[in-house]
């Protein structure tokens, strides 16, 4: 499945539905876990059709012992080697834009595409 072709909504979807069948395969009904994680029945139900809040999404995925898969979601990034030296230990907390960033936006006089 390739989530680049997916809008957002969609792919929440599928993110639904992926809990949904695990909360199955554990045999599980919606109102156990929903009990588990502290929320009502209709509640979990927004959230296996894609319209859950993401901190609910990891207490259910703490609840289906399946908590391993947020590192899997957003797996955590270091620096680059060269990026740390040019830090000199400092901790990055901002991004700047490069060259090419800069002459595109709505300052530039072109128009930036959103696509």
């Amino acid at each position: 499945m390739s989530f680049q072709a997916m809008t957002d909504e969609a792919i929440a979807a599928e993110i639904g539905e992926r809990i949904e069948q695990m909360r199955l395969e554990k045999n599980l009904t919606q109102q156990q876990v929903a009990d588990a994680v502290g929320l009502s029945r209709v509640s979990y139900g927004k959230l296996a059709r894609g319209h859950g809040k993401f901190i609910n999404v990891i207490a259910v995925l703490r609840a289906l012992d399946a908590l391993e898969l947020v590192e899997q979601f957003v797996p955590e990034v270091g620096f680059s080697p060269m990026e740390l030296l040019k830090l000199k230990g400092k901790h990055r907390q901002r991004a700047r834009p490069t060259e090419d960033d800069k002459d595109v936006g709505p300052d530039s006089g072109e128009r930036e595409l959103d696509w």
